[in-house]
C-alpha cells in the first residue's frame, strides 16, 4: 500500500471516530432536553398577560415524573399538577402542544363567571382586584379584554384537572375540551427567558 493511502485512511477513522463522538454527544444533549429540560415557544396570546406570542419558555419536564427520552411514558417520580402552576400538555382536541394554567384539581368544587374564577366558594381575586388572582403561591393578571369567554361550573372528579387561559375570552381550553388527567401533563413551565422585541428577560412563572 503507498504510504498516502496509508495516511487517507487513518485519516478518514479519525473523522469517522470524531463523527461517532459528536454524534453520541448531541444524543446524550437531546435525550437530556427530552427528560430533563427544554423549552416552548408560545405561539397564542392566550395566556396574555403572563406569556405573549413569540416568549421562549424554560419548561422542567421532571415536574410530574421522569419520562422516557423522545416519549411521554414516565419512569419516575410521581409529581401532580397543583392549582396555580403553568403547565404543558397535549390538547385533547388534536394532539397539538398547549400551554394552560392549572386552576382546579380533583375534589375542587368550579364556578367561572365572566372570567372571574371561584374554588371552593372562594373568589381567587386578589385584594379586591377582580383582573389579579392567586392561586396557591401563584398571583398573575387576568386580560379580559375579549371578555371573560365561556361560564362553567362543577365538581372535579379525582384524578382529573381543569386548565384556562390568563386571557380567559381569547382560549381555547378545559371549558371547551373538558377535563385532563392528572398524567396527561409533561412539563411545568418555569419562567419566561426570551421576549419577542425586548430580548433576554427572566420572568418566573
Amino acid at each position: 500500500m503507498h504510504p498516502n493511502d496509508t495516511t487517507s485512511a487513518r485519516r478518514l477513522q479519525g473523522w469517522r471516530g470524531e463523527a461517532l463522538r459528536i454524534g453520541f454527544a448531541l444524543l446524550l444533549l437531546m435525550g437530556f432536553r427530552s427528560a430533563f429540560a427544554n423549552h416552548y415557544l408560545v405561539p397564542t396570546g392566550s395566556m396574555q398577560p403572563t406569556l405573549m406570542p413569540g416568549d421562549r419558555v424554560l419548561v422542567d419536564m421532571r415536574a410530574y415524573g421522569y419520562r422516557l427520552p423522545f416519549t411521554h411514558a414516565r419512569l419516575l417520580g410521581q409529581g401532580q399538577p397543583t392549582r396555580g402552576e403553568v403547565a404543558v400538555f397535549r390538547s385533547p382536541a388534536d394532539g397539538e402542544r398547549l400551554i394552560k394554567r392549572i386552576v382546579a384539581v380533583g375534589g375542587d368544587r368550579v364556578e367561572v363567571r365572566d372570567g372571574h374564577l371561584r374554588i371552593n366558594g372562594r373568589d381567587v381575586a386578589l385584594g379586591g382586584h377582580a383582573d389579579v388572582e392567586q392561586l396557591g403561591r401563584h398571583v398573575y393578571r387576568l386580560d379580559l379584554s375579549r371578555g371573560g369567554g365561556p361560564d362553567a361550573a362543577g365538581v372535579v372528579p379525582a384524578g382529573q384537572v381543569l386548565v384556562m387561559g390568563d386571557a380567559r375570552g381569547n382560549s381555547l381550553d378545559g371549558r371547551m375540551f373538558g377535563l385532563l388527567p392528572a398524567d396527561a401533563f409533561y412539563a411545568r413551565a418555569i419562567a419566561v427567558y426570551w421576549r419577542s422585541g425586548e430580548g433576554p428577560v427572566w420572568q418566573r412563572l
